[in-house]
């Protein structure tokens, strides 16, 4: 086999999933020429992101805008070519407003949209590899965890070394690489649609978020309790910080420093009443510009840390 047909073909998708007359219904799409009935997904672009593949993904073949919640595995398949194909896959709640501005008409790839429950869409769709995706979707139904918002928790871009910079340590700007990084987070941070920015005072925090924040509309919010400065000072408020973050309930980026990283991860654990496990040490390892995803229930916080995925730097 030629390199070529081993290298893997890279996709996402989502199960967008709305309540009608108070039940879970789940949107199956009718695929044109293939006669179908599969998840909406499709493969990644060039210089995509695979959150960023998902949302751009949906809009097209349905019409519909939203925003990414708890990721629900990753499906691996061999296609007639002999590579394989490995689809990355999110929950993904559609409002009544989204469902309203849809834009969608049949077309070349997609003929019919269809929302059923999803104890017809498991007979429903055609390929077993959807089938069990949907069931990782209907776990968290079952769990009465589908109504999330997330966390995400952001390490700031490379900045200029401490022993390059002659100022305070709080003006310590980002590296070229680290503006790099920063431009390169906003499509991807954009896909679960963060309703709120909380950044360290400092510079490198401040200009990571600052191109996220343009785009987005979404005001920074500087906030000296998750600085390194007063943290190294002993007066970090990260507890306060991530408190108020858990109670408001609504997506939100914390833009912090390396050393905060692991008590960042250790308050949600806390505020959620979350067993502390090596999985709040694993992804707080996060190289500049990377971050984490947590995710939480949009109606009891309290129930515990429902997921967390974690991507690296994209520049």
């Amino acid at each position: 086999m030629s390199p070529a047909a081993q290298t893997a073909v890279y996709a996402a998708g989502a199960v967008c999933w709305r309540l009608i007359d108070g039940k879970v219904h789940v949107l199956v799409i009718h695929r044109t020429v293939y006669g179908d009935v599969t998840i909406p997904k499709g493969k990644v672009d060039p210089g995509e992101s695979l959150p960023q593949t998902a949302v751009r993904e949906i809009q097209e073949e349905t019409g519909l805008s939203v925003a990414l919640g708890v990721p629900l595995g990753v499906s691996r398949y061999p296609l007639p070519s002999g590579r394989e194909k490995i689809v990355h896959y999110w929950a993904a709640e559609v409002d009544e407003q989204a469902v309203q501005r849809s834009t969608f008409r049949p077309n070349g790839e997609v003929a019919a949209l269809e929302w059923v429950t999803v104890k017809r869409a498991r007979g429903y769709l055609s390929y077993a590899p959807d089938v069990e995706i949907l069931d990782a979707f209907a776990a968290l139904v079952e769990q009465g965890v589908l109504g999330t918002f997330s966390l995400t928790v952001l390490r700031h871009g490379k900045a200029v070394a401490r022993s390059e910079w002659d100022g305070a340590d709080e003006s310590r700007p980002l590296a070229v690489r680290g503006v790099s990084q920063a431009a390169a987070l906003v499509d991807t941070l954009a896909a679960w649609a963060p309703r709120r920015i909380v950044s360290s005072p400092a510079v490198r925090c401040v200009t990571t978020v600052t191109p996220f924040s343009a785009a987005s509309g979404v005001p920074i919010k500087r906030d000296a309790g998750i600085s390194q400065d007063a943290w190294e000072r002993g007066e970090g408020e990260i507890r306060r910080v991530v408190g108020k973050r858990v109670r408001v309930g609504k997506s939100a980026v914390l833009c912090t420093h390396g050393p905060l990283l692991a008590e960042v991860l250790r308050e949600i654990a806390l505020a959620t009443g979350t067993p502390l496990g090596s999985y709040a040490s694993d992804a707080a390892q996060l190289e500049p510009g990377a971050f984490s995803v947590v995710h939480l229930s949009a109606t009891n916080p309290s129930s515990g840390i429902i997921s967390i995925e974690t991507h690296a730097a994209r520049a």
